[in-house]
């Protein structure tokens, strides 16, 4: 029992055991926590898909598939005057007019 304790305190002075050992240690168990952590995130974020029915029942209005496409949007660009534009500063929050009642 005197040896055990005697190559304790040798290997304790040691840089590689005071210093070393416990790096590893933590990387190690940081790895396996990390993924412990990982997989409560999937396992709580399970995405659903909400049908139509749904959506109308909460006031909610789709678009039909075919009514927004890239051309028709691509189209509505082409259209806007990009050259005479004039810089409208938004408003600050210190700014802000009292709302009338």
């Amino acid at each position: 029992m005197n040896s055990l304790s005697a190559k304790f305190q040798f290997y304790s002075k040691k840089r590689l055991f005071r210093y070393g050992l416990p790096f590893l240690l933590f990387v190690a168990g940081g790895s396996f926590g990390l993924r412990e952590f990982t997989k409560l995130r999937y396992q709580f974020s399970k995405k659903t898909t909400i049908k139509p029915e749904e959506l109308e029942k909460k006031g909610i209005e789709m678009k039909k598939p075919g009514e927004v496409t890239l051309e028709s949007e691509f189209e509505k660009i082409k259209t806007l005057d990009i050259d005479n534009w004039e810089p409208i500063r938004g408003p600050r929050p210190w700014e802000q007019q009292p709302q009338k009642k």
